[in-house]
């Protein structure tokens, strides 16, 4: 037997056979994301959908299959359950906007006019909220905002007191959390404007405040949607911060729908199509703009 014979009758590596079939190795790269996208992100969220037109049973509390419209209903009709809704949105679209109104000024401060060694210790405080677990920055937070807590401590001593729990206090803590996702992009996205621009600004008899307006920002607009895809859609899904900090009477649509998951399971999936709704309206807003197109 020849050596060629040999090595015709030798097994081919699975790369020489991925390198000749290029469906397969298309095929081969895409079906664990797939799977994992269709048969369990996709396939539940059309089971969530599915179970918000189902019925439970005021006596049995158990859920029975059907075709209602009752729980979408209950959403839009129910005083409490409409002010809730509102409340979340309310709460989200304000931690977008403090986010973005102090990771400019600070993205900045931090590219073009710190030192390296100050830049690194920004960094770090920056991004210090990540290091921490969730529930810890909750506790942290909620013992801020206590009557004998820091906030109120610090302002004792011009004769005032804080908020104290309540949607203010849901705010600042979301802020404090999810700050970071807007200020990192902004800070990547201004480390990369050229210098001369802020030259050409200040020859022109700008101050800092107009340049960053009417330079800075509008070269700012798609990293600022980047940042606010994160803070505007992991605020509408928060519920655990208005759980500690926010007081009896702030409740999110994440509160609702942690309290009926299992004595109202139909209802609680259609409240769950309200964040969805809205990040999906959202989405559409700042695709009008045309800054989703430079992301």
């Amino acid at each position: 037997m020849s050596t060629q014979t040999v090595l015709e009758r030798r097994p081919k590596p699975i790369s020489t056979a991925l390198y000749r079939h290029p469906r397969g190795r298309l095929a081969a790269l895409l079906t664990l994301p797939m799977a994992w996208l269709i048969g369990v992100y996709i396939f539940s969220l059309a089971l969530m959908l599915i179970t918000a037109f189902w019925t439970t049973d005021p006596f049995t509390s158990r859920v029975k299959p059907g075709f209602t419209l009752d729980n979408f209903e209950q959403i839009l009709t129910v005083p409490a359950f409409a002010g809730t809704a509102l409340r979340t949105l309310g709460i989200a679209l304000a931690v977008t906007a403090i986010c973005a109104v102090f990771s400019i000024p600070l993205a900045v401060f931090m590219a073009k006019v710190a030192r390296p060694g100050l830049r690194a210790v920004l960094a770090v405080l920056v991004t210090l909220p990540l290091w921490a677990g969730y529930l810890v920055k909750i506790i942290g937070m909620r013992l801020v905002w206590t009557e004998e807590g820091f906030f109120n401590w610090s302002l004792s001593m011009f004769g005032i007191s804080g908020p104290g729990f309540g949607v203010l206090a849901t705010i600042l803590t979301l802020v404090y959390l999810w700050f970071p996702y807007m200020a990192i992009p902004v800070y990547a996205a201004v480390a990369q404007i050229p210098d001369n621009l802020f030259d050409a600004s200040s020859d022109l008899g700008a101050g800092g405040a107009r340049t960053i307006r009417t330079v800075v920002a509008p070269l700012l607009l798609p990293s600022l949607i980047a940042g606010s895809v994160f803070t505007f859609s992991l605020s509408l899904g928060d519920f655990i911060a208005a759980m500690y900090v926010g007081g009896s009477n702030t409740q999110m649509i994440g509160s609702i729908i942690s309290q009926n998951i299992n004595l109202n399971p139909p209802l609680a999936a259609a409240f769950s199509v309200v964040p969805i709704v809205l990040v999906v309206i959202y989405l559409a807003a700042v695709r009008r703009t045309g800054a989703l197109n430079n992301l």
